[in-house]
């Protein structure tokens, strides 16, 4: 019976094609049903794509982030190493060709004074990094002072403005020698040894002159703030401004000289230069030697024409008639 019935059925599909219509409705009128049975399994999945998704976004905002911190630290750390770039290009450019060769060093702790009586700061180079008693500190800007006390990693250096420091200098514009002590001002210098009819003007630059065994001639040192002339007192006042940045230092820079350069800082050692061009130096004089005399000529008297006497024989010819 089931099998006549499918049969027939399979013969007007085939003519009339109406079992379609029959079948989009069918479905149509299934639908729901289908969504509730795979609804389960449709509702599981979605879970677990949810909580994958969601661990998947959280690990990636994670590393999202801590590739952000990285690279904030790196861009950080970049834009301290242009700046370092910059003040060691500034250093660098700094230097005249006596120098040798230098290192740049950090300052670890500096010693300011309130009052005025030390001038010092601390930095994180020593003795096995070469450094050396008496040895030149620079900034970009000029000359900052010299080293006093050198351990194995650390050294002290004792500023310019220091009560305790002298540095002579030169007056770039007139060449005038003198001496610019510290008064314990970070931003003052005085020239104390200077005569009252002393040609200095504001504005004047003050560099190192070469003497003392420290700086080589041609540093900036300062410049002149003030010039102050009183008719009661007969001694002037000349005031100096530091042209290194004292009160704003991070790194300065530990300067090495070539010893055979004319400009390198004049020592002397038992009265003789231990530095500087040997050929420029006082040499020995070489002992006098005495050319031979040569033997004195013997003088023969010149007669004048017809001043020789004649001979017997020329008088004869000379009367004969």
């Amino acid at each position: 019976m089931y099998a006549l019935l499918a049969i027939v059925l399979m013969v007007l599909d085939r003519r009339g094609g109406w079992l379609t219509h029959v079948r989009y409705y069918l479905s149509a009128a299934a639908y729901p049903l289908q969504l509730v049975v795979s609804s389960p399994a449709q509702a599981w999945n979605w879970s677990q794509e949810s909580l994958t998704a969601r661990e998947s976004l959280q690990a990636q905002n994670a590393a999202l982030r801590q590739r952000d911190r990285e690279l904030s630290l790196q861009v950080m750390r970049f834009a301290a190493l242009q700046r370092e770039n910059a003040d060691l290009r500034g250093l660098r450019a700094a230097l005249p060709a006596v120098a040798d060769h230098w290192m740049a060093a950090e300052v670890i702790s500096t010693d300011m004074d309130p009052t005025g009586l030390r001038q010092r700061l601390v930095i994180n180079r020593g003795a096995h990094n070469g450094v050396f008693r008496g040895q030149a500190v620079m900034d970009s800007y000029g000359v900052l002072g010299q080293t006093t006390r050198v351990g194995p990693w650390s050294s002290e250096v004792i500023l310019i403005t220091d009560p305790e420091h002298a540095i002579p200098v030169a007056n770039e514009r007139t060449g005038v020698h003198t001496i610019a002590s510290g008064t314990g001002d970070p931003d003052s210098l005085t020239l104390r040894y200077l005569p009252g009819n002393a040609d200095v003007k504001t504005g004047d630059l003050l560099i190192t002159s070469g003497l003392g065994g420290v700086f080589p001639e041609g540093y900036p040192v300062a410049r002149v703030a003030a010039v102050r002339r009183d008719a009661t007192d007969p001694l002037p006042q000349f005031r100096a401004t530091p042209l290194a940045h004292l009160t704003a230092l991070h790194e300065v820079m530990l300067v090495w000289f070539q010893e055979t350069n004319p400009a390198a800082p004049s020592q002397l050692q038992n009265g003789v230069a231990k530095t500087g061009n040997p050929a420029l130096q006082r040499q020995p004089v070489p002992p006098l030697e005495l050319l031979p005399v040569p033997d004195e000529p013997k003088l023969v008297p010149l007669l004048p024409p017809g001043a020789l006497t004649p001979t017997p024989a020329h008088a004869k010819a000379a009367h004969a008639p």
